[in-house]
């Protein structure tokens, strides 16, 4: 399967009365995807939007969460955006959030290979941590997407996927060089992720410690999430495209006066995108 062609960097959007004006910009600006991530999902047409606020860059799910839409609204999506903007939606997907969870995902897949017109493989995407849902992400999908995980992890999952597969990063990011003020951002979504079987596996599986992660240790924080000044998010990203990412999608963090998702895109765009 060819991998995707995604371009090398994203941007994750938050909804607002300023999402599409963002999107917009963030296509002028050159970056070379967007995506909506689950928790700002409560409206698959949230992705529809996007498309036709924009020209021409990939529009991406991360992730549609598959215990809360069932198959034939992710066809009916598919179906609906290739008629009117065909090649652009990039269908990410993930869960279930349950033991177990292949047997639902095979299934979820295979209904999707069944839809008319079916949602093919190389548009699709899989939220993968372990080694069997990377597996699964290989052979039945165009890639993985993964969240919070290392370089090295990177490296790991390159393995398991292989060559042809599209790897893409989803990294959080503070643009903040206050080491107490970052980590306190950084840490409100590892506070509650970290709580999560499929995360905590995760994390030990990287070598954390419980302690590490309970405690959310300054050093479990700063290898998960990059925080600094431009300089350092850029030297940061530089380690994932090294580590064998295909994509890094930048999913920005902020609280108070930290700057926001469009700033932080407006700021290093010029440093980051060739």
């Amino acid at each position: 399967m060819s991998k995707l062609d995604l371009g090398p960097l994203g941007v994750t959007l938050t909804v607002s009365d300023a999402y599409l004006d963002q999107a917009a910009e963030l296509e002028r600006l050159g970056y070379s995807a967007l995506w909506l991530p689950g928790g700002q999902i409560d409206d698959l047409n949230r992705l529809t939007e996007i498309v036709h606020a924009t020209k021409a860059v990939p529009v991406g799910s991360a992730i549609i969460s598959l215990d809360v839409y069932p198959p034939g609204s992710v066809a009916d999506l598919y179906a609906r955006l290739e008629a009117d903007a065909p090649g652009r939606l990039v269908a990410g997907l993930g869960g279930p959030q349950k033991p177990h969870p292949l047997p639902a995902l095979n299934d979820f897949l295979d209904h999707l290979d069944r839809a008319d017109p079916p949602v093919p493989a190389g548009r699709r995407l899989l939220a993968a941590l372990g080694p069997r849902k990377l597996e699964l992400a290989r052979d039945r999908c165009a890639g993985a997407i993964l969240l919070l995980v290392t370089p090295t992890y990177t490296s790991a999952a390159r393995e398991i996927i292989g060559d042809d597969s599209t790897l893409v990063i989803e990294q959080m990011l503070v643009l903040d060089a206050d080491p107490a003020r970052a980590r306190r951002t950084a840490r409100r979504p590892l506070q509650f992720l970290s709580g999560l079987p499929g995360y905590r596996a995760s994390f030990a599986r990287m070598g954390f410690t419980d302690g590490d992660i309970t405690g959310l240790s300054d050093a479990f924080t700063d290898q998960l999430v990059i925080w600094g000044d431009s300089d350092a998010i850029d030297g940061r990203i530089g380690q994932y495209r090294q580590a064998g990412a295909d994509h890094i999608m930048l999913h920005v963090l902020n609280d108070g006066d930290q700057p926001g998702p469009i700033e932080v895109a407006r700021q290093l765009a010029d440093r980051l995108i060739s």
